[in-house]
């Protein structure tokens, strides 16, 4: 069987002011790859995982996958919970779903496309 999980895509972490995030991990040498209201994006050299900075929600480890809606049944036979979802998020799905320790994590998959950015990384749409 192929891996559900694609990679990590990103893990999150709480910063009340975005701009502060920002300075102080690029500080640390990540780069800004995209930027909205509420939240930004971080790379890593060579690296496919991002780091996001949010303001307004729980820190949380995000899985890529293929299908979040092909994903569930397979998470859940396995023994796995979906806490929520699968909802819509900007680039594709979303779901909150933990596992038989109550370990809890999102899947997502980015059925909709890549954020596109502006000059300064402020996010501009999606494309597919």
């Amino acid at each position: 069987m192929d891996s559900l999980f694609q990679n990590v895509d990103c893990v999150s972490f709480y910063a009340d002011n975005i701009d502060q995030g920002i300075a102080f991990y690029t500080a640390l040498g990540l780069k800004l790859l995209w930027r909205g209201e509420n939240s930004c994006g971080l790379g890593m050299s060579g690296d496919i995982t991002e780091i996001v900075l949010v303001n307004k929600h729980n820190p949380v480890a995000q899985f890529k996958v293929e299908s979040v809606e092909k994903a569930l049944p397979v998470f859940e036979k396995a023994g796995g919970t979906v806490e929520v979802g699968p909802f819509d998020i900007d680039i594709g799905k979303c779901a909150v779903v933990s596992d038989r320790w109550g370990n809890r994590y999102c899947l997502l998959d980015m059925t909709k496309g890549r954020y596109t950015t502006d000059a300064q990384g402020n996010v501009t749409g999606v494309e597919g």
